[in-house]
């Protein structure tokens, strides 16, 4: 457990050089980390008000979050599955893209770093309205078909609407258009250098690309739970409700 009397006389760079979720945390309380480098946490912590057994306690809950794994989630019945893809949904938007945004426009640098950052600012808002775009058309053509789905599969429709549900956009169109999706991140991996930085870079920017870094590898891990588990459980519902529509049909 961490001593908040110990942190609180250490300058914020130091903090966050031995854990970088420390910048997400500060963040969260509406501290830019970059601004504050220098400065002792307990003075950073006296000018926001902020109580350092607040920060301390909040970056022990953040250490010990543990994503339930793909194993986990096949066990699951499908509306478990998409509520947990909708609250990491609303974690990116919230959470993840702020942060991110927050240090690509914040962080200023005079060295070699500057153009990159130039490029950022420019990239990276065109790549949160993507972003947010196919958030948007996954929930509304995705998910709400699985819930007719399901809503068919209770008898909330006739046998003549069922049917007519069940020949528009089948799940197998919206997972070829799901996997058409373009690498999203390809351009800024491309800028970054593969997020590679030299040792001696600063810390601002050792924070941003480790953090772009593991936004990239969140959104590898959530397509391939939609593309493992939420797509054929999805495929194997709108077969087994045709299968219950069509019986319905002959025994009438």
């Amino acid at each position: 457990m961490l001593d908040p009397k110990h942190i609180q006389n250490r300058q914020i760079k130091d903090l966050i050089s031995d854990n970088y979720v420390f910048a997400a945390v500060l963040h969260y309380f509406g501290i830019n980390f970059y601004q504050f480098e220098e400065s002792l946490l307990k003075d950073v912590c006296a000018q926001f008000k902020l109580n350092p057994k607040q920060l301390t306690e909040e970056l022990e809950s953040w250490a010990v979050v543990k994503e339930p794994t793909k194993e986990e989630l096949f066990l699951h019945p499908i509306e478990v599955l998409i509520a947990y893809l909708k609250r990491k949904h609303y974690f990116f938007v919230r959470q993840e893209l702020p942060f991110l945004a927050n240090m690509v426009s914040g962080i200023e640098s005079k060295d070699e770093y500057a153009l990159i950052l130039a490029d950022l600012k420019i990239m990276f808002p065109l790549f949160v309205e993507d972003f947010i775009h196919h958030i948007h058309e996954e929930e509304s053509s995705v998910f709400q078909r699985i819930k007719l789905l399901q809503e068919i599969e209770v008898g909330d429709f006739g046998v003549r609407d069922s049917l007519k549900i069940l020949e528009s956009k089948p799940i197998s169109s919206l997972a070829h258009a799901h996997e058409d999706h373009d690498d999203e991140m390809e351009g800024i991996r491309k800028l970054t250098n593969d997020y590679n930085l030299p040792q001696d870079a600063p810390l601002s920017m050792k924070i941003l690309y480790n953090e772009l870094q593991n936004f990239e590898r969140e959104l590898i891990i959530h397509a391939t739970i939609e593309d493992d588990l939420l797509f054929p459980k999805a495929i194997q519902l709108e077969r087994e409700v045709l299968r219950k529509i069509k019986k319905k049909i002959n025994s009438n």
